[in-house]
């Protein structure tokens, strides 16, 4: 058996996932919130034959939930979550985590945010201002005040260790365990007038980019190494017949 081929093989379909990734996220390096995507790789162990040959697996992706860098905008309905803590955003798919805190008002004093979704409170109901009262302003539990009267609460959120986050747009996430309110600011809380960056950093995916690019041209070399020696094979065993 040729396993050469195959393994070298499985490599490059492995590395390729993971230059598919590192360019999504040198893209959005600039983009409010988002999370980078990671890819944890293992060996895949064939057990056809009695000398077992290790193949590279494509990897099993996830997002990281690393913290960005805040950055200061003054801009009132800009916030940053503090912690472990997410934003929860009401969508036609069903409730959205984000940490990106880019809010606007509407004219009817909705709160959504960039891309027009009902920011939600801590009972996972829409939050409805005053337009006519003026910027508000966002204590670090996340409760909102206008001309001096409470208005509603910003509702923080914390997922699951344990929980699988799937993508949502650019800097929104599913998850598919239940999140849970926090109550605790301590360690958690809002920063108004900041938002959070992506969690990426730019240099280092850069080096990823180099060292991945340089591993795949290694194993394209293998490559034809394997398919040098086949047709060598070929060559002799033809001669011999």
């Amino acid at each position: 058996m040729q396993s050469g081929l195959y393994v070298t093989l499985s490599a490059e379909v492995a590395l390729d996932r993971r230059l598919t990734t590192i360019a999504a996220n040198v893209a959005n390096q600039s983009t409010p919130g988002y999370r980078a995507e990671e890819i944890e790789f293992k060996s895949l162990i064939s057990k056809a034959d009695s000398n077992p040959v290790a193949f590279a697996s494509q990897g099993a992706s996830f997002i990281s939930r690393r913290a960005g860098v805040p950055i200061k905008t003054d801009n009132p309905l800009d916030v940053a979550v503090q912690g472990e803590g997410w934003l929860a955003l009401q969508t036609p798919d069903g409730t959205v985590y984000t940490k990106d805190g880019r809010m606007q008002m509407e004219q009817s004093g909705a709160l959504v945010s960039v891309d027009g979704y009902p920011v939600l409170d801590a009972g996972n109901s829409a939050i409805l201002l005053d337009p006519a009262a003026g910027p508000p302003t966002i204590a670090q539990d996340g409760m909102i005040t206008q001309n001096g009267h409470q208005i509603g609460a910003i509702g923080i959120f914390s997922l699951d260790a344990g929980a699988k986050l799937k993508r949502y747009n650019n800097s929104g996430v599913v998850s598919d365990r239940p999140a849970t309110a926090e109550l605790d600011f301590t360690s958690n809380g809002i920063a108004q007038g900041f938002i959070e960056g992506a969690n990426i950093n730019p240099v280092l995916e850069m080096a990823k980019l180099i060292m991945v690019s340089r591993a795949f041209e290694s194993i394209a070399s293998a490559t034809e190494g394997s398919e040098s020696s086949l047709k060598d094979a070929i060559k002799t065993l033809g001669a011999t017949s």
